[in-house]
């Protein structure tokens, strides 16, 4: 298994408490694609430089994942229909 960094957007137009459950939610996910989240960073509300999806600004988490390549796909797929999330942002996060 290789280890990710999964950046995500949530709409801004969520209280702090409904975040936190999209949050929860994509943890949920990764785990059920058998992944494991290992470090998850809340980085609040934030000002986006350009407007997504109709927003100017955004809940922005940032998580470092373990998953099976395969499955990347699959994890992408679900984020997508997530009507909270407006942007997702996969990198491999390099091992030194």
């Amino acid at each position: 298994m290789k280890k990710y960094d999964l950046f995500t957007i949530i709409k801004p137009n969520l209280d702090n408490e409904e975040a936190d459950k999209v949050v929860a939610r994509v943890e949920e996910i990764v785990t059920t694609l058998g992944g494991a989240v290992l470090e998850c960073d809340k980085m609040g509300r934030k000002k986006l430089a350009f407007e997504v999806a109709g927003f100017t600004d955004g809940f922005m988490v940032n998580q470092v994942v373990n998953m099976p390549a395969d499955k990347i796909v699959d994890l992408k797929r679900q984020l997508k229909l997530n009507d909270s999330v407006i942007r997702i942002m996969f990198t491999i996060k390099e091992c030194a």
